[in-house]
């Protein structure tokens, strides 16, 4: 059986079992939907998208745990108090001043700040605030989105001259990009691992020519792309049944 309503999803919870796939992110429980995905998986239940990629989606505090290798070096997860007096020696040690924060499930660079200093960001932290993330400003770099569904790859820049927040929706402008083929297997990699079907990738170019993964979703603002909305959901539509019937 394929499950693809999320009134399908509550009506069989309970009888879905190996034989059945589910099509999308159809669990409307904000806060039961890692559990019931949990739950799903242990049954042996396939998801497109898998459980794993609807996780990592919603937290940047999970990607910098999973994906840190791809990321910028000295990106870090803080936890907790004692985790952040570890990165002050740590940055310290590596003379790295001007820092970013990323919250976790903040989206569109609300939730990204910048710190002069390690030691300035312990002096404003407070309990509540935990997890976040932390890595070095990266200055000079270009912003890319790429778009990967199967075959389909659109990539676009994003700059704005008046804030070091470059999406779109906080005043960035957009303009078409030349993927080449090492970046795109860099992309396909890191959807690899974290067993993305398709995804929004933010990449980090810097003027050395090295680049480093930002953020990736399973759907984001696509302002800068020339493929509609309309389109591009139907092509994940498509690739996602395209995956469902291959198991059946």
């Amino acid at each position: 059986m394929i499950i693809r309503k999320n009134s399908e999803f509550k009506q069989h919870y309970h009888k879905l079992c190996s034989n059945d796939v589910i099509i999308g992110r159809i669990i409307s429980s904000k806060y039961l939907k890692r559990y019931m995905l949990i739950d799903l998986l242990e049954r042996g239940v396939r998801c497109f998208p898998s459980p794993l990629a609807q996780i990592l989606n919603s937290s940047k505090v999970a990607q910098a745990r999973v994906f840190q290798n791809w990321m910028l070096p000295h990106t870090c997860v803080i936890e907790r108090r004692a985790d952040m007096i570890k990165s002050i020696n740590h940055y310290n040690k590596n003379n790295i001043g001007t820092i970013v924060t990323k919250e976790d499930r903040l989206h569109c660079g609300f939730g990204i700040k910048k710190w002069e200093t390690i030691e300035s960001l312990y002096s404003f932290m407070s309990e509540t605030s935990y997890p976040f993330v932390v890595q070095p400003l990266l200055e000079n770099y270009i912003d890319g989105r790429i778009i990967i569904v199967g075959d389909y790859v659109e990539a676009y820049t994003r700059y704005n001259p008046d804030n070091f927040r470059m999406n779109i929706a906080a005043g960035g402008k957009s303009s078409p990009y030349n993927l080449d083929k090492e970046k795109e297997e860099f992309c396909r990699a890191i959807m690899k691992r974290g067993k993305f079907p398709f995804a929004h990738i933010d990449l980090m170019i810097a003027d050395n020519g090295k680049y480093y993964l930002s953020e990736i979703a399973l759907n984001g603002g696509i302002k800068g792309a020339k493929i509609d909305r309309e389109k591009l959901d139907q092509i994940k539509q498509d690739l996602l049944e395209k995956l469902a019937m291959e198991i059946l």
